[in-house]
C-alpha cells in the first residue's frame, strides 16, 4: 500500500488549474465553452521578446545558467526595482525562477513547522497550500466587500502569535483587483516592523492598474530589510507559458531563498531569461494597449453586472477581476457548476479563494469582449431562474 506524505494529503488540488483542465477537456469534446475563468491575459507575447528567445535559441543559449540567473536580467530587474518601485535593489538581490515558484521557495526557505503565517481571504488559492507543504499554519484574515477585500492592519494585529513569521500581501489583488493604498500598505508595514516578522509581497499584477498607485513595501522606510517581493512576466508581458519571473530579498533572505533554488529547478529556462531582458528593456507600447483595452473590458462588465439584480460588487482598480457577491441560495461551487452546466460560461467559485469568497464568483475579463459580454448574458439568465 502506498502511504503519501501528510503535507500532500493536507492539500487539495489548484481550483483554477482544474477548472482550466475541465475547460480544455470540453473544448477537446467539441463543446463551446465561454471562459471567464482563467487568469491569463489573451494577448500574444510582444514579438520583440519572441524574437530574443529566438535570437538566443538560434545562438545555442540553451545550457545551464548561473542559480540565481544571467547577470544582465538580475540587472534589469534591479533597474526596474530601483526607478519603478524605489526599492533598493541590487542585481545581487535579484533571483530568476517562476514567479509561482518564488514564492513557494520562500515559504521553503522561511517558515518551519510550528510557525504561522497571515495570508488575506480572499487570496490567490496557492498560498494556504504553499504555507502547509513548509509544514507551518496559513492564518487567513478576512475582509470584506465593504474593506474591498484588503485586509485591515488591526485584523492583522488581532491575529499576530508569537509564532507568526510572514505576512503576505497581493495589491493589486487575486481574486477581487483590490488595490492596496499608501496608507493601508504602510499600516500593514508598521506592523511587521513592529513584530518582527517578513513581509511577503505578490505584486505579479503591478503593471495592470486603472486608478490609485502602487506601492511597493519594500520602498518604505526600514521595510527593504524585511521585505520579500515577488512580480514576474506572467500578466505584465503575456508570457504565461515562458514561467518566468523574479523575487528581490536582501541578501540574509536570499542567500537561504537561494539554496532551494539550488536544490530544486537549478536555474530557469536560459532562453527565456533572454526575452525577460527585452520585455524589461524593450518598447511599452504593447503594454499600454493591453491596460487600456483590459481598463475597456472592466467597465463593460461593471455595466453588465449592474443589470443582473443578484451580483453587485465594487469597482475594482487592478489585475482584471471582478469578484461580485451573489444573492442566491446556494453556495457559489454549486452556483458555477450550474453555470457551466446550463450556459456552458465557465467562473471560478468564490470559496476557492477562502471562506470570505464564498457568497462570490470570480470572474476574469481576459477574455474578448464578445465572449464577455455574451457570457454575462447567459450567466444572466441562469442567475434568474435562481
Amino acid at each position: 500500500m502506498v502511504l503519501f506524505a501528510q503535507r500532500v494529503r493536507s492539500i487539495e488540488p489548484s481550483p483554477t488549474v482544474h477548472i482550466g483542465d475541465l475547460i480544455a477537456e470540453m473544448k477537446a469534446r467539441g463543446e463551446k465553452v465561454l471562459s471567464l475563468a482563467i487568469g491569463e491575459p489573451d494577448f500574444p507575447t510582444p514579438a520583440h521578446i519572441v524574437d530574443a528567445a529566438k535570437k538566443a535559441l538560434d545562438a545555442d543559449f540553451t545550457k545551464y545558467t548561473p542559480a540565481p540567473g544571467i547577470r544582465e536580467l538580475r540587472e534589469a530587474v534591479a533597474e526596474k526595482s530601483q526607478k519603478e518601485n524605489r526599492i533598493p535593489a541590487k542585481p545581487e538581490n535579484v533571483l530568476v525562477a517562476p514567479t509561482k515558484h518564488t514564492l513557494f521557495m520562500t515559504c521553503m526557505a522561511l517558515l518551519d513547522r510550528g510557525d504561522e503565517a497571515i495570508i488575506p481571504d480572499p487570496g490567490w488559492v496557492s498560498y494556504a497550500p504553499m504555507v502547509t507543504l513548509a509544514s507551518a499554519r496559513p492564518v487567513p484574515i478576512q475582509a470584506a466587500d465593504d474593506e474591498r477585500f484588503v485586509p485591515s492592519a488591526d485584523a492583522v494585529a488581532e491575529a499576530i502569535t508569537p509564532h507568526t513569521r510572514l505576512l503576505l500581501l497581493n495589491s493589486p489583488s487575486n481574486p477581487a483587483g483590490s488595490v492596496y493604498s499608501r496608507a493601508e500598505t504602510k499600516a500593514l508595514a508598521d506592523l511587521a516592523a513592529d513584530h518582527d516578522l517578513i513581509v511577503v509581497s505578490d505584486e505579479i499584477y503591478e503593471k495592470i492598474l486603472y486608478e490609485g498607485e502602487h506601492v511597493s513595501p519594500a520602498s518604505l522606510d526600514g521595510m527593504f530589510d524585511r521585505t520579500v517581493t515577488v512580480n514576474g512576466f506572467s500578466k505584465t508581458y503575456s508570457m504565461t507559458g515562458w514561467r518566468l519571473g523574479w523575487l528581490v530579498a536582501p541578501a540574509p533572505l536570499f542567500k537561504e531563498i537561494s539554496k532551494v533554488q539550488e536544490h530544486t529547478i537549478t536555474c530557469a529556462t536560459a532562453f527565456a531569461q533572454k526575452a525577460g531582458v527585452a520585455a524589461l528593456r524593450g518598447p511599452t507600447a504593447p503594454l499600454q494597449a493591453m491596460v487600456k483595452e483590459f481598463r475597456a473590458r472592466r467597465d463593460v462588465v461593471l455595466k453588465e453586472l449592474a443589470k443582473i439584480d443578484v451580483l453587485s460588487t465594487f469597482r475594482p482598480n487592478g489585475a482584471f477581476y471582478v469578484f461580485p457577491r451573489t444573492d442566491v441560495k446556494i453556495d457559489s461551487a454549486t452556483l458555477c457548476e450550474r453555470i457551466l452546466k446550463e450556459a456552458s460560461v465557465a467562473v471560478t467559485p468564490g470559496s476557492a479563494f477562502g471562506a470570505a469568497g464564498e457568497g462570490h464568483i470570480r470572474i476574469s475579463y481576459a477574455a474578448s469582449r464578445e465572449t464577455i459580454l455574451e457570457g454575462l448574458q447567459r450567466i444572466a439568465e441562469v442567475v434568474a431562474r435562481l
